[in-house]
């Protein structure tokens, strides 16, 4: 049961950096094809996109590690209403992360911030960070099926079990 869990803590570690390159990836191309600016507010600061970003992957890194270590192995599954709401909890909160660090760097002017927030709810980039998890997630989940399921190394076809 301890390795179970230790793959499933190091496979949700590489699955959170595969979505943050996901996204930082995604937010250029969209960049470029739209010619727009991730953040188009310049008065929120420089911060808080990599804020925004990195609470959303650590999001999505917090439901991984729990998803992977919470249900045992036996009864991992590929759930797509489980990875519905992963992407969903990612695009709330990186919505609020930006409004949340806008605020705090500036607190003279939180209604702004407020709007910010829901402005960016309507953004591509915000749409593409859920979307990101909702992938990321249901591939997590498919690589601790198939590696549960099939309980020791790769085995060709050919192999049998009397081979070592």
């Amino acid at each position: 049961m301890r390795d179970e869990r230790a793959y499933a803590a190091v496979v949700a570690a590489f699955a959170a950096f595969l979505y943050l390159a996901i996204v930082v990836a995604a937010f250029g191309l969209i960049s470029l094809a739209t010619n727009t600016e991730v953040i188009a507010d310049p008065d929120v600061g420089t911060l808080v996109g990599p804020v925004m970003t990195g609470a959303a992957t650590l999001t999505v890194f917090a439901f991984l590690l729990s998803l992977g270590l919470r249900v045992p192995a036996d009864n991992q599954r590929v759930m797509p209403g489980v990875a519905l709401g992963v992407g969903l909890a990612a695009y709330f909160v990186y919505a609020a992360a930006g409004g949340i660090a806008g605020a705090a760097g500036d607190p003279s002017q939180p209604f702004h911030y407020f709007l910010f927030t829901f402005a960016q709810l309507g953004s591509w980039y915000a749409i593409t960070v859920g979307i990101a998890a909702f992938l990321v997630t249901l591939l997590y989940q498919l690589v601790l099926v198939g590696r549960f399921r099939q309980r020791g190394r790769p085995r060709w076809p050919w192999e049998s079990d009397d081979d070592e």
